[in-house]
């Protein structure tokens, strides 16, 4: 490794002066001249020691040890995580999933001004670069987070900002739809994080193992989630004893709309066929959301929580990471019954459009510093019968990496018995599987 050494630092002056002699050409080095260089050192020391108050001759290794050292802290903290990351593949090749560990980053982000500073990188990333630039900035971040740029909708250069490019549009045909009626399509294109049915009490979503979160958190107290009173599940396998069959047949809207009991001992249950998808967005993906089925839009609430980041690394360290978040909720019916589809925001610009209500901003500067601000909700279904969305057509779009969560109801087995029946919904992912807008989630029978 080699060092440069800068000629207003006396003792390296010193080093210089001496750097011209054949001393240091020889292989062996008189005893005498040590000494003397020994002294000479020693005096030089005095002298500055001497004038320490009136001169920063006196930190004459202040810089350069300083800037070594943090050199070394980075070098092992990069080490350090290397080797984390490294251990964490080791143990998912061994089939051990890594459990939820709090650290002292997660704290650290708790006192950071997240909205803030996403706003203001917003900002940045908004601001027009030159034509010129253009397509050496979009093709850096390309390299960098492995997007494909053959299918961008646009030339590079008809893209003013690096805002305008990450949400861009994709070229026809790139996404082809799954018209399979028995069957709902990703929305986005991600990484599968989670996905399965909804059968414990409270309705809990694993964000890793040893920790996990409600969906009625997740959507919103006033969520019409469709779950059966705590005191009506009798058998933990989710079936549910005769004198109540009458109300699992009732619609999704009766029994959703009943008022919850907070202080319930025995939470409630989601009802029999109630199904879950996480998928996460990284920097690098297409960042459009679209619609997974042909489904009626009732309900928007928009949460303006926290913009943690949501790679993996966070879901191991951040507790209520989804539910903390600022989000938007979409909820609605489709051919199957209730469909609900979270968009949750993440770090850096934390902004999501949302194509059926232009009008509407997320990461807005907060009016209350410390109190809890509930979710704003409107209602379309005031408005007429809601939005019909197609299946495939675009809803939202992200402008930084993040996630989306689907709640849906899907055909299942009406009993026990006919558990494994073909006509029951059935996922044909697997956890880690990359997966593209159009293809399918899942399918049934009729």
């Amino acid at each position: 490794m080699k060092f440069r050494v800068h000629r207003r630092f006396p003792a390296f002056n010193h080093l210089h002066r001496f750097s011209n002699l054949n001393v240091f050409q020889s292989h062996r080095i008189n005893p005498s001249f040590l000494k003397k260089l020994h002294t000479s050192f020693s005096t030089k020391a005095s002298l500055n020691d001497g004038h320490n108050s009136s001169s920063s001759n006196g930190n004459t290794f202040l810089l350069p040890g300083a800037t070594v050292a943090t050199i070394l802290m980075f070098g092992a903290l990069h080490a350090r995580r290397l080797y984390d990351d490294r251990k964490v593949e080791e143990a998912k090749e061994r089939g051990i999933e890594p459990g939820f560990q709090p650290d002292a980053k997660a704290s650290f982000l708790n006192i950071l001004p997240l909205r803030t500073i996403s706003r203001i990188w917003g900002s940045l990333m908004s601001v027009e670069l030159p034509v010129q630039m253009r397509p050496y900035v979009y093709k850096a971040w390309a390299r960098a987070f492995h997007s494909n740029l053959e299918e961008v909708a646009l030339p590079l250069e008809e893209y003013p900002s690096m805002r305008d490019f990450f949400s861009r549009g994709l070229r026809e045909g790139c996404r082809p739809i799954d018209n399979d009626p028995q069957c709902l399509i990703s929305p986005v294109d991600g990484i599968v994080v989670r996905f399965g049915e909804l059968k414990e009490p409270g309705a809990m979503i694993e964000q890793v193992k040893g920790f996990s979160y409600s969906v009625s958190t997740l959507l919103g107290l006033n969520s019409f989630l469709p779950m059966v009173s705590g005191k009506d599940v009798v058998q933990k396998n989710g079936e549910v004893e005769d004198s109540h069959k009458d109300q699992i047949k009732k619609s999704w809207w009766r029994v959703s709309l009943s008022s919850p009991k907070i202080q319930d001992p025995i939470p409630a249950s989601p009802m029999k066929g109630l199904f879950y998808c996480v998928l996460y967005l990284s920097p690098g993906d297409y960042h459009r959301v679209h619609s997974p089925v042909d489904w009626n839009v009732l309900v928007r609430r928009h949460f303006s929580g926290r913009l943690f980041p949501v790679n993996e690394r966070a879901t191991k360290t951040i507790r209520n990471l989804y539910t903390e978040n600022e989000r938007i909720v979409l909820e609605g019916q489709w051919q199957q019954g209730y469909l609900a589809l979270a968009a949750i925001g993440a770090t850096n610009i934390g902004s999501i459009e949302l194509y059926i209500e232009p009008e509407l901003r997320t990461n807005r500067p907060s009016k209350k510093f410390l109190q809890f601000e509930p979710p704003e909700e409107r209602v379309y279904e005031r408005e007429g019968v809601g939005f019909m969305v197609k299946k495939g057509e675009e809803v939202a779009a992200f402008n930084m990496g993040s996630t989306v969560v689907l709640v849906f109801q899907a055909p299942v087995a009406k009993s026990s018995k006919d558990k494994a029946s073909s006509t029951d919904f059935r996922f044909n992912i697997n956890r880690g599987d990359r997966i593209r807008v159009g293809e399918a989630l899942g399918r049934w029978k009729d």
